[in-house]
């Protein structure tokens, strides 16, 4: 196969190893930022995320290939704690997508750091598959990654985003402000 027509090789695939390394990245260092720097990289950055994973190729997994999946729950545990940390009673919001939803009268809540966690673990699991260079493993790779973007991650990342915004542009809390006094 060319390389032109290798999805491994599509510039959207690569594109989005690129966010999704920086996303990582990021996050398993959550407690080197502060409140705002954190804030204010991911409502930049989530966006980015998202649109890149929506714009990886359709490929058909090979059903036969199990992954290694690398992030093991410490890792995924790691992360949240250290989001958790980060954000304090900001991390706790209203989720009106949980499923449960339709069938409570009571609110429902979730956490934006359990949200970021769950997209942490599945570009995590993408990059590590990616960057061992083996063309079929990096195939199955887009083609899960793709599939749990499209039916669980990306609706996550979207929860959390719009939690984070309203963390970040909350007059009554003014997050920059706070970090400067």
């Amino acid at each position: 196969m060319d390389n032109k027509e290798n999805p491994v090789y599509e510039r959207n695939t690569l594109e989005f190893v690129t966010v999704a390394l920086e996303y990582c990245s990021f996050v398993e260092t959550a407690g080197q930022s502060t409140l705002f720097g954190f804030v204010d990289k991911m409502i930049k950055m989530l966006p980015l995320l998202y649109l890149k994973a929506a714009l990886l190729p359709s490929v058909l997994p090979d059903e036969e290939m199990q992954p290694e999946l690398i992030i093991s729950e410490d890792m995924y545990e790691l992360v949240r704690e250290q989001i958790t940390d980060l954000l304090g009673d900001r991390d706790i919001y209203l989720d009106t997508f949980h499923p449960d939803m339709q069938y409570s009268d009571a609110p429902i809540a979730a956490f934006i750091s359990e949200n970021l966690a769950d997209v942490y673990q599945d570009t995590g699991n993408f990059v590590f598959l990616f960057r061992q260079g083996d063309e079929e493993i990096m195939r199955n790779a887009i083609a899960l990654c793709r599939t749990n973007f499209c039916e669980y991650w990306g609706q996550r990342l979207l929860n959390a985003l719009k939690a984070l915004h309203a963390v970040r542009y909350n007059e009554d809390d003014n997050i920059e402000t706070n970090e400067l006094e």
